[in-house]
């Protein structure tokens, strides 16, 4: 079943933020865009280049409203010491949300139950807690914040545009479409 336009679940976590532990909530995340960006396991290898493309990009976020949430089942302690000890992790700013005992993972659907992980997922959630794009990777395959970046500005597009669509590779400034009758065929 897909997630797609569904309300996300409550949740309770603790996260690690700018030096300090916060506690995160499902309230956190309405209210304004958010992206909740799950990866295995800290002190790995595919998962600082994604984070660390995230934070390169973070401020782009920002000036869209947006929050960024890493999300992995290690511990919020689990990422301070991996923040305190990589020059890629130290660069993060965004909330590192902790999920050991799976909770969010599972309320999303990327729990690998068998390793006790999270799969490479990624949700971008409207202001009203709806989930608005699901992406899901392999554990080998990383993903690109720029290309995030595009679906988050499409998403908000179409958000303040009814009626509107956009196509592929459809970045700002671009013609979109209006689904009708007369383009049936023609494009």
């Amino acid at each position: 079943m897909s997630l797609i336009n569904t309300e996300i679940k409550p949740f309770q976590a603790t996260a690690f933020h700018n030096g300090k532990f916060v506690p995160v909530s499902d309230a956190d995340l309405k209210g304004k865009w958010s992206v909740v960006f799950f990866y295995p396991a800290d002190f790995t290898f595919v998962c600082p280049t994604e984070l660390g493309d995230l934070a390169d990009n973070y401020a782009e976020f920002q000036k869209l409203g947006v929050e960024i949430y890493s999300v992995s089942t290690d511990t919020h302690f689990t990422h301070k010491a991996w923040h305190d000890t990589s020059d890629t992790i130290q660069k993060i700013t965004y909330p590192m949300v902790g999920d050991p005992t799976g909770v969010l993972s599972r309320n999303f659907a990327v729990m690998i139950e068998e390793e006790g992980l999270a799969q490479r997922g990624t949700f971008v959630i409207n202001p009203e807690g709806k989930i608005k794009v699901v992406e899901e990777h392999d554990g080998g395959i990383g993903r690109d914040a720029k290309e995030l970046l595009r679906k988050v500005q499409a998403a908000q597009y179409i958000a303040a545009h009814p009626g509107e669509v956009c196509p592929a590779k459809w970045t700002p400034g671009d013609a979109t479409l209006a689904p009708s009758l007369d383009l049936v065929g023609k494009l």
